[in-house]
Order: C-alpha cells, then structure tokens, then sequence
C-alpha cells in the first residue's frame, strides 16, 4: 500500500510539472508574439529607433504620438476596462480617420511607447511635449476626443487622469 500511495504522489508531481513547463512555453511564445506585433506597427507606420536617443523623440507620425498618449492616459487608470480600451480603439479610428486594425495596431505601439518612457505619467508629459513639437495644436482636439470616449467609457476621470489633462494643457500652452 504504501509503495502505491508513493507512485501515485509521484505520477502528480510529474503531472503537475510537465503542465507547468507546457505553460512557460506558452507564455514565452506569447511574449515572443507580443513583441513581434510592436516590431510590425513601428514599421508599418515608420518608426525607426535612432541610437542613443529616446523612442519618443524618435516619433515623426503625430498619430503615432496620440496613439500613444491615448495609450498613457489610459494606463493611468488603476485597472482599466476592456470598454475602455475598446473606446481607445474606436476613439483612434474615429478620431484620426483610419482603420480599424491600423487602431488597434497603433494602440500596441502606443502601449510600447509607454512602456519605454516608464510610467504612463512620465510618458504623458513626454510624449504631449513631443506631440506639440510635431504638428503645434492641430491634434489637440482629436486627442480630446479620444480622451472622452475613455472617460466616458469607464467611470469618469481618474485623480490620475486629471492631473495627466493638466499636463497635456501644459505641454499645448493651454490655460
């Protein structure tokens, strides 16, 4: 009996060993998908990261630069909601006039973005200095729109989020 009790606590440790081995191979082709999908929207849309400069000063697409401060303004949120990142989407197709699947790739690349500044706060003073060096105040008002449809898709404004509004109105000389 005992030797039967010890081969079947045997057989469950190796169970449970081979399924944990089988989902680190699945979360490593993920992440190995993830930044495949990063590499195909930056250069579908032009970006070339430069050497020994900032991705964000690398930005040349002022639609690049609202994906990607749309994409910080949302991570400021705590958890933000799959509505509300629908409406990211939406908000960049609408807003910027394009496709559907150029949104939803400029939003991974927004994501990107905001994660090479290092916090979605330091990415939105960052990257709204960068947008008004690229075009001055022309995508101040399809970036607000985009900004409503989150707010709106979620529970109103974050604390974050407000302060994050008064660095985009700083950043565009707004008062």
């Amino acid at each position: 009996m005992p030797i039967l009790l010890a081969l079947i606590s045997a057989a469950m440790v190796a169970y449970f060993w081979f399924n944990r081995a089988r989902n680190t191979v699945d979360i490593a082709g993920d992440l190995a998908n993830a930044a495949n999908d990063v590499r195909l929207a930056a250069r579908r849309f032009g970006f070339r990261r430069r050497a020994n400069i900032h991705p964000v000063e690398s930005i040349e697409d002022p639609d690049v630069a609202v994906a990607a401060l749309a994409a910080a303004f949302l991570e400021l949120d705590e958890l933000p909601t799959s509505e509300q990142r629908m409406a990211l989407e939406g908000g960049l197709s609408r807003s910027l006039t394009l496709p559907q699947k150029d949104a939803a790739e400029l939003t991974v690349l927004g994501h990107w973005f905001v994660g090479e500044c290092g916090t979605p706060g330091q990415a939105v003073a960052r990257i709204s200095r960068k947008l008004f060096k690229l075009n001055g105040g022309d995508s101040f008002e399809p970036l607000m729109d985009i900004l409503g449809a989150i707010a709106a898709a979620g529970n109103g404004l974050s604390d974050n989020q407000k302060d994050a509004l008064e660095d985009v109105k700083r950043a565009f000389h707004i008062r």
